[in-house]
């Protein structure tokens, strides 16, 4: 049986999954509303990989160095 923390932080990942995911379809449609074109959804895309990717690897590095997990999880999962 899965602990009660496990099951609460997949909940809570689906919803941050699904929420994401939904803006996804709607940033051409905004993005030209706005007057951009597909270079600037290519720009916005990049720097949101390229955010997401450093952040990863220094809170995977800072996660190493406190060994304080959950209160890391929570703080992420509240951004």
């Amino acid at each position: 049986m899965l602990s009660r923390n496990v099951v609460v932080f997949g909940i809570v990942s689906l919803l941050a999954d699904v929420s994401g995911d939904m803006v996804v379809p709607l940033l051409p449609a905004f993005v030209v509303t706005l007057g951009g074109g597909a270079a600037y959804i290519g720009v916005i895309e990049g720097a949101a990989e390229g955010t997401a990717a450093l952040l990863k690897y220094v809170s995977g590095r800072w996660a190493d160095r406190v060994r304080r997990l959950l209160p890391l999880a929570v703080v992420g999962y509240a951004l």
